[in-house]
């Protein structure tokens, strides 16, 4: 069945953008969370009915994942991408400065969705927090990968420890996360950024410690 066809069938314009509506379905998770996010704020949000939204995406859950999987292809791919840098410390300060002009990037809501997302879900959206938590868990092993490879190719020093380094980074971004959320501004997080990359390049990296 095509969007056209069910558009006729529930009533919605032939003019819905499913891309469109789900850029904005994603704004309203991000700015509320899963559980803060009523159906009828989507519903505005959106410009389409409750029956309509379950037809094009699914359920309210349903939703939500797509919303994210828009959410770590389009405003936190930095974080993904950072990993491709050529040494350890140029991974760290690509990913944290672009966090801190992301996270508090006053021309979308401000903060990180994942873990704003994760902190604001009850018992009731377990699988929800499950979810964030596992796409967290995994870029922070992607990072303990990256860092273990580092300490191999002797651009960390060996007694560096990969997990720890790794955790380290995602408790520096998920804190920016929450500092943005709570009213920091770029440059106040671009100098946490910073001296985050700088302490990490003076402890761990060979260089430093010559």
């Amino acid at each position: 069945m095509t969007i056209e066809t069910l558009a006729k069938k529930r009533g919605r314009p032939v003019a819905f953008d499913y891309e469109t509506a789900l850029e904005k379905a994603m704004h309203v998770f991000w700015q509320h969370g899963y559980e803060g996010a009523s159906m009828s704020t989507l519903m505005s949000a959106m410009n389409m009915n409750k029956a309509s939204i379950y037809a094009a995406y699914g359920s309210k859950e349903a939703l939500f994942k797509k919303a994210l999987e828009r959410y770590v292809q389009g405003p936190a791919s930095f974080l993904a991408a950072s990993l491709a840098q050529p040494t350890a410390v140029a991974v760290v300060q690509l990913m944290l400065s672009q966090a801190a002009q992301m996270l508090a990037d006053q021309s979308h809501p401000v903060g990180c969705l994942v873990t704003q997302g994760a902190l604001a879900c009850s018992a009731e959206s377990a699988e929800i927090k499950t979810l964030l938590g596992g796409y967290r868990q995994t870029l922070e092993r992607q990072l303990a990968q990256r860092f273990a490879r580092a300490v191999s190719e002797q651009d960390l020093v060996a007694t560096a420890d990969p997990v720890i380094l790794a955790k380290l980074v995602m408790t520096v971004h998920q804190g920016m996360a929450v500092q943005a959320a709570s009213g920091a501004t770029q440059a106040e997080l671009f100098n946490v950024a910073t001296m985050a990359t700088q302490c990490i390049a003076q402890v761990y990296t060979l260089k430093a410690s010559a």
